[in-house]
Parts: structure tokens; sequence; C-alpha cells
């Protein structure tokens, strides 16, 4: 039943106008900001050269490019996420789909499913730009799988919280704010100043950010894939947890 679910789910993202509008534009602004470190690498690669234990491609390049695709897609998702649960409110299905002889948890894990399915595939497509730059220079592979765990990650924590905040209102475009603004404020969380050193270590911990730029840096640590894991879990639970409330006072 998941499976039946997040299949529906991912055929409606791709018939959708939206998600396609999305994925050519995160691809446009993500190659752009690909082809402006490339070039910049360019312009550095005769001082770089005579450097000794100089940056490499992979952290001029490849990096700053994850982290550009991070940003991008903190601005896209909750537009393709806020559709999840408010659309079916919007449309008047929600009833019949909390009547139906399936758990919350199905619901919610294969609408979960689908959009990470959509996600894959714009995630892929965007690995393809570093990826070409092996057949002209030497790549480290490592970092660029981190790289690519760490953003792989970002999205699947941005889908978890848009599809959350999608559960909690019947309005997309309210959906998609909220989903934004809880994004936004645990990716700059630990930007504070003058904090203690208790509450600094808890904020950083909490913060999106910190966590994803060791991994975009090549470091992947039991710490931050614990954190994606509980991030992930959290929401979805509280999500399952919106919809149980739903079908009991329905």
């Amino acid at each position: 039943m998941i499976g039946t679910i997040a299949g529906r789910e991912f055929r409606t993202l791709f018939l959708s106008p939206l998600a396609w509008t999305l994925l050519a534009v995160v691809q446009v602004i993500v190659a752009y900001l690909f082809l402006a470190q490339l070039d910049r690498f360019q312009r550095l690669a005769p001082r770089l050269g005579a450097m000794e234990g100089a940056p490499g491609i992979s952290d001029l390049v490849i990096a700053p490019t994850f982290a550009n695709s991070a940003v991008v897609l903190l601005l896209v998702i909750p537009l393709m996420t806020m559709r999840l649960i408010s659309g079916e409110r919007v449309r008047g299905t929600l009833p019949l789909l909390l009547s139906a002889p399936v758990s919350m948890t199905r619901i919610v894990l294969g609408k979960y499913l689908g959009v990470l399915g959509f996600l894959a595939v714009m995630l892929g497509l965007i690995l393809l730009m570093p990826l070409s730059l092996a057949l002209g220079t030497t790549l480290d592979y490592g970092k660029l799988a981190a790289g690519a765990l760490g953003l792989a990650l970002m999205l699947a924590s941005f889908a978890a919280a848009g599809l959350f905040m999608s559960s909690l209102t019947n309005q997309p475009t309210v959906a998609a704010v909220g989903s934004f603004g809880l994004l936004l404020l645990l990716w700059v969380l630990d930007w504070s100043g003058n904090l203690g050193d208790q509450v600094a270590a808890v904020v950083g911990y909490l913060s999106l950010l910190g966590h994803f730029e060791d991994l975009r840096k090549g470091l992947v640590t039991t710490t931050d894939l614990v954190y994606f894991a509980l991030f992930i879990a959290l929401f979805l639970i509280l999500a399952i947890r919106r919809l149980d409330a739903d079908r009991l006072n329905g």
C-alpha cells in the first residue's frame, strides 16, 4: 500500500506543470552557479599550481556547488510539498483518505516516498554537473560522495518538514510559507552570537547548516547522520499524529 501511494504521488508530481517548472528552474540556476565556480577556479589555477597543498577542484567547485544547490532547494522544496496533505483538503478528498482502511503511517510514508522519488531525479541531474568534470580532471570521489550524501539528506529533511507543515493547514500557500520559514530558521540557527557555551552547543546541534557543512567538506560523522535521521523521523511522526487527530475528530 505504501508503494501504491508513493507511485500515485510520484506520477502526480510528474504530471504537474509546477513540478516541471521547478525542476527546470533549479537546473538552470544550479548550472549557472556551477559554471561561475568553474570559471573562478580556472582563473585561480595558475596561482594554485604554485602553492603547496592548494585546494583542488573538489574544494573550490564541487563543494560550493552542493552548498548553492542546498540554498536553491530550500526555496523550492516548500513549493513541491505544500499540496501533499493540504491539497487533499482543498480537493475534498482527505475525508475519503482518512476513512480508508489504511494506517496514517502508510499514508504519510507513501506521500513522503513519492516526493523523495521526484527529488532523487532532481538530485541525479545536479550530480551530473560535478561528475562531468571527471572527463578533464581528477576528482576526489570521497568528498564528492560525502557532499552528495549531505545534499540528499538535506533534501529528505526539507521534504519531511514540508510534509508536516502541509498537514497543518488547508491552504497550500500557507504551508509553503510556513515550511520556508521553519527551514530558514533551522538553517540560520547557529548564526546567533553572544550565546553561552551550553546554549551555543545546543543551538549548533539543532542547526541544519552546521551538520550539512561537515558532509559538504567530506567529513562523514555518526553525529551528523543521526541528526538527519532524527530530524526526518520527528517531522514524519508529527505529520502522522496530525492526521491521526484529524481522523479521530472526523
